[in-house]
């Protein structure tokens, strides 16, 4: 891999992965174009997106930071104080619960990434179709959410319920295509949060799903991929700038906006695909 294929893939990285137009999805369709993944060996291309996910999960630490310390000391605070008996404060209190709907809406992804761990790293998941199949669907539920959803309640008014909805969710982007930010943003807005707050919550729900996950395939990856490790390091740190970039952007742009353009866009981008293979301009 050249250095340049690692910034490109390094910028599709960071813009896709926070905007609900699928990461994986658009990674694996330009890793095609660019000749780069091997259909023999899947798991290299999986472990190579796993190390750039690293690049998006520093750019939701780095933007995310004054929440992240105020969440886990919230939690720590709150609990040591419920095993002495005592009452922690009540913004510690907010915080700690904020932390336990994380932590449940992060189990969906835990056990069905074990469960199907094989399948998802497999070559199914790399199927052009299945791709195709899943931007499109995704983009059609959430035009149901749009038109369901009362976006009435903000982050202090967040449930156990919700974080069980967007968590089973962000489980369904698992299969390339759906996108996880577009998963737990039609979650979100199923379950009657404003677009900006399912934004937020989805975005704090990928630190433990993408920090498990790289963890995870971390110790496998760095062999499995065949990409020198000045190359990496750059695709890498492109995907947080570029991630950075479009978590603010997003977090903006819903505060006004609905998901259409990013519906639109997905509609266009499936039917695209499915023409391209069915005439065989592309092979799956």
């Amino acid at each position: 891999m050249a250095w340049w294929e690692a910034v490109v893939l390094g910028l599709v990285q960071g813009l896709t992965e926070f905007i609900p137009i699928s990461s994986t999805g658009h990674l694996t369709i330009v890793g095609r174009m660019l000749g780069l993944v091997d259909a023999s060996d899947p798991e290299e291309w999986t472990a190579f997106i796993a190390v750039l996910q690293f690049g998006t999960l520093a750019a939701v630490f780095v933007y995310f930071i004054r929440d992240i310390v105020n969440i886990t000391r919230g939690f720590l605070v709150t609990n040591a104080a419920a095993l002495r008996r005592t009452t922690a404060s009540p913004e510690d209190r907010a915080y700690a619960f904020l932390g336990w709907l994380v932590l449940v809406g992060t189990l969906p992804i835990v056990v069905i990434g074990l469960l199907f761990r094989d399948v998802i790293e497999g070559t199914l998941t790399k199927n052009l179709w299945v791709i195709a199949g899943m931007v499109i669907a995704i983009a059609l539920m959430l035009v149901v959410a749009e038109r369901v959803g009362k976006r009435e309640r903000g982050m202090k008014e967040l449930r156990w319920s919700d974080a069980f909805v967007i968590g089973a969710s962000q489980a369904i982007a698992l299969i390339p295509g759906a996108s996880r930010s577009g998963s737990t943003i039609m979650g979100g807005l199923f379950a009657g949060l404003t677009r900006a707050t399912a934004a937020r919550f989805s975005f704090l729900l990928s630190v433990p799903a993408i920090l498990g996950s790289g963890l995870l395939q971390l110790p496998t990856a760095l062999d499995a991929v065949s990409v020198s490790l000045p190359v990496l390091a750059l695709g890498t740190l492109v995907a947080a700038a570029s991630g950075y970039a479009s978590i603010a952007f997003l977090l903006r742009f819903l505060q006004h906006h609905s998901t259409h353009v990013f519906i639109w866009y997905r509609l266009a981008l499936g039917l695209l695909m499915i023409v391209l293979l069915a005439t065989g301009a592309i092979t799956s």
